[in-house]
C-alpha cells in the first residue's frame, strides 16, 4: 500500500513541478506586456490570453500537488489536538462524504466542458487574438482525475494511520521557509 501511495504522490509532485514553470512564463509575459504597453506604446493582443491561460493551468494543476504535499490550508484547531487514529478517522469520513463528490463533479462536468470545447474548436470570445482554448479546458477534467487519484492515496494514508497510530511520512519536495527556520533553531538549541 505504501508503494501505491508514494507512486501517486510522485506523479502529482512531478506534474506540479512541471506546471510550476507556468509561473516563469506568466512572469515573463506580464513583464513583456508592461514594457511594450507603457514604454513602447505598442500593446499586444495575445499577452492577456497568455496570462489567463498560464494562471488557470497553474491553479488547476497545483491542486493535486498541494494535496500530495499536505499544503492546503486547513482549520485544525480541534483536529490537531486529537490522536492520530481519530484524525485519520475524521479525515477519511471527510474525504468520502465531501472531497470525492466534489472532485467527481469537477471531473464529470469538466469532461462535458472539455468535450464540447474540442467539438466546437472553441476560441476565446473576449480577445481580439481569438486564441484556441480547448487545449486549456482539457486541464479541468485532468485536474479532477489527479485530485481523485490523490484522494485515494490520502484515504489509504488514513487507513494506515488508523491501523498504526502514526502518519506515513510524506515525500518531501519543497519546504516552507518557516519550517526551515524552525529546524535550524532546533538544531542550534543547546541540548
Amino acid at each position: 500500500m505504501t508503494s501505491i501511495i508514494h507512486s501517486i504522490e510522485s506523479l502529482n509532485i512531478w506534474i506540479g513541478r512541471a506546471f510550476g514553470w507556468c509561473i516563469l512564463i506568466l512572469t515573463l509575459s506580464v513583464s513583456y506586456e508592461v514594457f511594450v504597453r507603457y514604454v513602447l506604446n505598442a500593446p499586444t493582443v495575445w499577452a492577456f490570453d497568455m496570462m489567463v491561460q498560464m494562471y488557470g493551468a497553474l491553479f488547476l494543476m497545483a491542486g493535486p500537488y498541494a494535496l500530495a504535499q499536505d499544503a492546503h490550508v486547513r482549520a485544525d484547531v480541534i483536529h490537531r489536538l486529537l490522536s492520530v487514529r481519530w484524525q485519520a478517522r475524521i479525515d477519511f469520513v471527510l474525504y468520502v462524504f465531501f472531497f470525492f463528490p466534489g472532485m467527481l463533479a469537477l471531473f464529470w462536468f469538466g469532461m462535458e466542458i472539455a468535450s464540447d470545447s474540442w467539438r466546437y474548436q472553441e476560441v476565446s470570445w473576449n480577445s481580439p487574438a481569438r486564441i484556441q482554448i480547448y487545449f486549456f479546458k482539457t486541464l479541468i477534467p485532468l485536474a479532477g482525475a489527479l485530485l481523485i487519484l490523490q484522494g485515494v492515496s490520502e484515504c489509504m494514508r488514513c487507513f494506515l494511520a488508523m491501523k498504526s497510530g502514526s502518519w506515513l511520512p510524506r515525500m518531501e519536495d519543497a519546504r516552507e521557509t518557516e519550517d526551515l527556520l524552525r529546524a535550524q533553531v532546533a538544531e542550534s538549541a543547546p541540548k
